[in-house]
């Protein structure tokens, strides 16, 4: 059975505000977080493991790394969107710096680029160029993905069905684990 653990990344300094491919170390609390997060996967029989290559991912990859004996692969393509000119700013200061781009925004997302930043279109497909390859393997390998809320989002609803709703809960605290299975040629969500 081929199993995929995808793993967000720890809290930064930057939570609450639009962090694309902005950065960051993981903060005080992130760096708890990393601790925890080990406990939970240690045991599971990762072989590999792939992550984005921003700072926040990559050290939460190298700690899991370290624990379980087993190199990182850094990966540009498990970037989280770039959000052009509104990284770093919170909701509020789009809406006050940006506001007509954050009515159309919000009304035609995914067609509407933020300002400045990647579009969804080339998101979606590097992040799929970036997956599609774990989900085609055979065999029996657990591979663990290190990334960005806005990657798992797209993962979970692309190739495995979730709900868009239901994905956007899935991803929402840092570090969550999310582990997918596949038997028979069927992938899965694990509960």
């Amino acid at each position: 059975m081929s199993t995929i653990i995808f793993i967000r990344h720890v809290e930064t300094a930057m939570s609450g505000r639009f962090c694309g491919h902005s950065d960051p170390e993981p903060n005080l609390r992130g760096k708890r977080q990393i601790v925890s997060l080990l406990e939970k996967v240690e045991s599971l029989g990762i072989a590999r493991i792939y992550s984005s290559d921003l700072c926040r991912a990559a050290q939460t990859a190298a700690e899991l790394g370290r624990r379980i004996g087993i190199d990182v692969e850094l990966r540009a393509g498990l970037r989280e969107i770039n959000f052009g000119h509104w990284e770093g700013l919170s909701w509020e200061e789009i809406e006050n710096q940006f506001p007509t781009e954050a009515k159309r925004w919000i009304k035609e997302f995914p067609l509407r680029t933020v300002p400045g930043g990647e579009t969804y279109v080339n998101f979606r497909a590097r992040v799929e160029s970036e997956l599609t390859p774990f989900l085609n393997e055979t065999g029996d390998r657990t591979t663990a993905v290190v990334t960005h809320r806005g990657v798992m989002q797209y993962a979970l609803r692309r190739f495995f069905g979730v709900p868009e709703t239901h994905a956007w809960e899935r991803t929402a605290p840092h570090g969550v684990v999310i582990i997918a299975t596949c038997n028979d040629s069927r992938w899965k969500i694990l509960p």
